[in-house]
């Protein structure tokens, strides 16, 4: 397990900023969507005092379950890694607080998990498998402190009191707010729920209509009970929300938490896919939420997810670089590894990290990659290689999808979809630095032999397909480094710059 109290000091002056994705730029005192551009789905969201903490879902790249923090909505700086033992791919997350110690529950492997921890900085504990089906777990607790978790299904599960395991068998309590037939949705498919007392009331909030597909089946459904066991009363305000044409800029928009802030306003949190850069993957959106006279909470009129939206209170923390001289002994946090963190297999030191190489190709050599937030953006990075081993920069989407630039010994080799050849042959001899120049999802692919002249290979190739609804997984585009074969790949001067 790496050491997290010296990742919370490395990472104390980063920080992940809404950015600028062609949208209507914010002023002093508003903002745009998306608070995380790039690849951030099923965002679960907790609010300590004047500190809000989120998590979300991570899938196969580990170190999972990056927790982050903010105190204004917008600003948000890395705490921690939370998941570091491989289970699997982690789906979506709920982060809660309960007597003091802080829960995440999430499903992985066709199980439900938890992990716990006094404090959010950690250390968080061993995954523990709860040995109960479904996914999206969302945690309640009733008004005597006992704990349930709810599920897609509309089943729900008693807690112990440490909520570290189950009691009983799970129970049905809620069948969902049927969808008209007409409308252009991927399926039924509830999920994502999400629960919070307010009042009187008991609210449950889920995702219904499907996560992909037409841009129009997503949607935020709410209800209420008096019991957190039902009988649930569906809101004659559902859809709360939906995108309604494929016009609208953001898609799929669904799973959303419901919050109020540290100054009384209420939110919600959620997700969506942006038009035309489907393969940036489920961004999280923002947007506030009123509550109407007779207690069910809706979207204030003339709030769209696109527009420009009053800034919510609070201080802001800084701006945050995916660039990296890999200072120090730790990954910084915008960094994971494809199919599981494997502490025996690279070293940070002398502002550089040295991966050994692994498998035959891109997809099984488990890259090392970082979620890339803009619609155009050059990344580039510096490479010695080592033995028989090859070095790469890639756009990677799956074990199966890939294209980018690679190295051998002396080589500039292209990789097209999977399709590998040389290039550029005998140009260089083992140190050279690769460059991917994105835009607006062409990509132009350059080496260097002095990180100063670049020169551009004669392939290209374009990305904008590399999304769910072509090739299912659920999953975003990411910048891959990769280290194959045997030998070793040192990379260093990892640069990102937006183009947007």
């Amino acid at each position: 397990m790496r050491n997290y109290l010296t990742l919370l000091l490395t990472v104390a002056t980063f920080a992940v900023h809404a950015q600028n994705q062609g949208k209507a730029p914010a002023t002093a005192t508003t903002f745009t969507n998306p608070v995380f551009a790039g690849d951030y789905p099923d965002p679960s969201i907790l609010r300590d005092g004047k500190d809000y903490y989120i998590v979300h879902s991570s899938f196969d790249y580990y170190p999972g379950l990056t927790i982050w923090h903010s105190q204004d909505l917008i600003n948000w700086v890395p705490v921690v890694s939370a998941l570091t033992k491989n289970v699997g791919p982690v789906w979506a997350p709920d982060l809660v607080k309960y007597n003091n110690r802080f829960y995440i529950y999430f499903p992985a492997n066709q199980t439900n998990y938890v992990i716990s921890a006094d404090k959010i900085t950690g250390p968080w504990s061993a995954p523990v498998d709860l040995k109960i089906g479904y996914i999206d777990p969302g945690h309640v607790t009733d008004d005597k402190g006992n704990r349930y978790l709810y599920f897609s299904s509309g089943d729900y599960v008693q807690l112990a009191k440490d909520g570290m395991s189950t009691v009983g068998a799970a129970k049905h309590a809620y069948d969902g707010w049927p969808i008209p037939r007409e409308w252009s949705i991927e399926c039924f498919c509830m999920e994502g729920p999400k629960l919070f007392k307010r009042g009187d009331y008991y609210y449950l909030t889920v995702a219904e209509g499907g996560t992909a597909g037409p841009a129009t089946s997503h949607m935020v459904i709410s209800a209420r009970s008096k019991t957190p066991f039902g009988p649930w009363e569906n809101s004659p305000y559902n859809p709360v929300v939906r995108t309604q044409s494929p016009s609208e800029q953001w898609w799929s928009k669904g799973h959303s938490t419901i919050f109020e802030d540290a100054y009384g306003k209420w939110w919600m949190l959620f997700h969506g896919y942006e038009k035309g850069y489907y393969n940036l993957g489920r961004q999280t959106l923002l947007q506030p939420v009123e509550w109407t006279k007779d207690g069910w909470y809706k979207v204030p009129d003339g709030i769209e997810t696109n527009k420009p939206i009053a800034k919510p209170q609070g201080k802001s923390v800084g701006e945050f670089s995916l660039s990296d001289d890999f200072s120090g002994t730790v990954l910084k946090p915008q960094w994971k590894f494809f199919n599981g963190d494997d502490a025996t297999r690279y070293k940070i030191a002398n502002n550089a990290i040295t991966i050994n190489g692994k498998g035959n190709g891109v997809g099984n050599s488990s890259p090392l990659v970082c979620v890339p937030s803009g619609h155009s953006y050059t990344a580039e990075v510096e490479m010695d290689i080592t033995g028989d081993a090859v070095g790469g920069l890639v756009l990677f989407y799956d074990s199966s999808h890939s294209s980018g630039i690679l190295a051998d010994s002396e080589n500039i080799l292209a990789n097209l979809r999977g399709w590998q050849f040389a290039t550029e042959k005998k140009v260089h001899k083992r140190h050279v630095y690769l460059r991917l120049k994105n835009v607006e999802n062409n990509v132009d692919m350059f080496y260097s032999l002095d990180g100063v002249i670049w020169t551009k290979i004669e392939n290209s190739f374009e990305v904008s397909g590399y999304n769910h609804n072509v090739l299912s997984g659920f999953l975003g585009l990411r910048i891959g480094l990769c280290a194959i074969g045997t030998g070793s790949v040192t990379f260093s001067n990892f640069k990102y710059n937006r183009l947007d």
